[in-house]
């Protein structure tokens, strides 16, 4: 009887020990757990914080993004353009079936409204193409009354008022300003009614510096 008890409570003992054994391990195994996930935390906030703080000051420096390689051109966003102001103006069209429009050079943002530079010369010609593509009469408001002949060559074109029609033939204007950002140039264009001065249409497209660099388009003003 006596050694049967004795059994009992060894057994008793054993499993009481192995029972704690297992307890504190898996108290260990908590705490380390716990530590382990403290610690992640800690340093993924440190991580975020840094990288906050090198944003702000690249910013400051005026660094920007720039990608290694890239297949966008000025004509491409000029296309986006075009079909912005042409979804707008099938509306008008349902009304004037005989649409010309005259496209002027595009200018800065400014006081005057009278400064351009290559870039406002370059989207107003690359918009009577696109227009013309896309059905719609395009004038030329430049072209003189006669081919002026010299020894420079054979001129259609001229900025003279006295060379050119006093009549006209544009029933629309289109017209657009340029608005200069650290990173892009905001263009901002407009399809105006020329007897009622109502805009008919409008876009807005965001150039990035990036793409007018790799055409070597000067923004300084004429």
């Amino acid at each position: 009887m006596y050694s049967k008890l004795l059994n009992r409570f060894i057994v008793f003992f054993a499993l009481a020990n192995l029972t704690g054994c297992a307890f504190t391990q898996n108290n260990e195994s908590a705490e380390m757990n716990a530590s382990s996930t403290t610690q992640v935390n800690y340093d993924l906030a440190s991580m975020l914080k840094t990288a906050e703080q090198k944003s702000t000051q690249d910013d400051a420096n005026g660094n920007q993004f720039i990608p290694l390689q890239h297949h966008k051109t000025l004509s491409n966003y000029v296309e986006q353009m075009a079909l912005d102001l042409v979804d707008t103006l099938e509306y008008e069209s349902d009304t004037d079936t005989n649409i010309n429009i005259a496209v002027t050079t595009l200018v800065d943002l400014d006081s005057s409204l009278t400064k351009s530079n290559q870039l406002g010369n370059q989207i107003s010609e690359t918009l009577i193409h696109q227009l013309q593509k896309f059905g719609y009469g395009v004038v030329d408001f430049k072209t003189t009354q006669t081919i002026d002949v010299n020894s420079r060559g054979d001129f259609a074109f001229s900025r003279d008022i006295e060379k050119l029609s006093e009549e006209q033939m544009a029933s629309h204007v289109l017209a657009g300003t340029l608005i200069y950002r650290s990173d892009a140039v905001v263009v901002n264009t407009r399809v105006i009614n020329a007897h009622t001065k109502k805009i008919v249409a409008s876009s807005r497209k965001l150039i990035p510096i990036y793409v007018l660099n790799k055409e070597d388009i000067y923004l300084s003003s004429n």
